[in-house]
């Protein structure tokens, strides 16, 4: 199953990529999806995520042909 992963702002930054595929034969959380496109990178605190355009937590399951993105935490002032 082919999963497509983004990465905003900061996060693009400093992994030096905004986005890729990952191949999977297994299901997969979006924890999971963070875990193996950054070589097992502990998530950052308050990141937010979402998958199809839908904030979710960590333990959200991924399906083949999801957009999983990846956003540093927003501030403001």
């Amino acid at each position: 199953m082919t999963i497509h992963v983004k990465f905003f702002a900061s996060l693009r930054e400093q992994l030096g990529k905004s986005e890729v595929e990952l191949d999977t034969d297994s299901a997969i959380t979006v924890l999971a999806v963070w875990q193996q496109v950054t070589d097992h990178s502990p998530l950052p605190e308050h990141t937010l995520l979402a998958v199809n355009m839908e904030y979710v937590n960590s333990s959200c399951a991924v399906k083949s042909g999801d957009e999983v993105a990846f956003f540093p935490p927003v501030t403001g002032g």
